[in-house]
């Protein structure tokens, strides 16, 4: 298969080295002297830095060439880079299928990504979310992970599935489009708070509880999106959700213990030098979780923390006070 990643940070790199061993890969960077240090070093110091290309990656110049021909596109930029990328391809009259591997909701929009294809794109081009429990450097290096795609068209995914599929990247066919989204985004807003326990030191019983607790919250936010129950349980539900939010590898849950230490939101961003998606992922949760009535108080905790200047400490203490209520609800 001839495949064109989309995106060179650190996970479209690491997609794009993996997937080179068996197709023929490009990997595309925005900007041109990102493109001419991948080319020359073979490797992406910034994101995965030690972390060699093989000599089968190719390195993409311009945006035309890269993905002309392609068979399977796969964007791998944060997810505001999204609709600007679906914009060149639609410009570009560009129709090969495509995969994101991008989570999170628009800015402004609340929008899922597969929202933002069928905008852009149209409703009826091939196409799917790749989401799981899965760290970019690992990946990288070859080490064992297991994902979903989840995909618009029954047979595409599973096809995709089945061609992309390795020993070391093992890759299962879902059909729950916007729940394996919905988990692939919230899951990040769970790994802040549960970096802000433990930044706070509230201990391996209460991380537990939060995860828990988290992922009703996730649950019941996927299903009032459209979203299918048992994809929580799955790989790009609690597995993804487990992995982010105990794993130091996590960006999201760096940003929560920074937060527990007292440190301000601009200076968090400003030195974690990568995109932390659950950040504006959680103001756009919260606003759609009131809207609609749904009960998201680990969001909404976190929300306060974030974005109105509420104390770690404080939020914490809100959410511990809050009146009993039955495991279920």
């Amino acid at each position: 298969m001839k495949l064109t990643v989309l995106g060179a940070g650190a996970w479209g790199s690491a997609l794009a080295i993996a997937f080179s061993a068996s197709h023929t890969v490009t990997l595309w960077a925005r900007e041109p002297e990102v493109r001419r240090g991948l080319r020359d070093d073979r490797e992406n110091p910034r994101f995965l830095q030690g972390q060699r290309f093989p000599d089968a990656l190719l390195i993409g110049e311009e945006f035309e060439t890269a993905v002309a021909g392609a068979d399977l596109l796969l964007i791998a930029t944060p997810l505001s880079g999204l609709r600007p990328t679906l914009c060149r391809l639609r410009d570009a009259a560009v129709v090969s299928p495509l995969i994101w591997a991008c989570k999170g909701l628009e800015a402004e929009t609340g929008k899922l990504p597969h929202q933002i294809v069928a905008e852009e794109l149209g409703a009826q081009v091939p196409c799917g979310a790749l989401s799981g429990p899965s760290f970019a450097q690992e990946v990288a290096r070859g080490l064992p992970t297991a994902v979903t795609l989840a995909a618009n068209d029954t047979a595409f995914g599973q096809r995709t599935a089945r061609a992309l599929h390795s020993a070391h990247f093992r890759i299962y066919a879902n059909d729950d489009l916007a729940g394996v989204e919905v988990g692939g985004a919230v899951k990040n807003v769970m790994a802040i708070a549960t970096g802000v326990c433990d930044g706070l030191g509230l201990g391996l019983n209460a991380r537990a509880a939060l995860i828990t607790r988290g992922l009703a919250e996730i649950a019941r936010f996927g299903v009032a999106l459209g979203g299918q129950a048992p994809t929580f349980m799955g790989l790009a539900g609690i597995g993804d959700l487990i992995l982010t939010c105990t794993g130091d590898l996590s960006r999201n849950r760096r940003v929560g213990l920074e937060l527990a230490s007292g440190r301000t939101l601009s200076q968090i961003l400003r030195e974690l030098g990568h995109v932390a998606e659950g950040v504006g992922t959680t103001r756009e949760v919260a606003r759609l979780a009131s809207q609609l009535g749904i009960d998201m108080p680990i969001t909404q905790a976190v929300n306060a923390i974030l974005y109105r200047d509420e104390p770690a400490s404080s939020a914490v203490d809100k959410l511990l006070n809050r009146d009993p209520k039955s495991e279920a609800s």
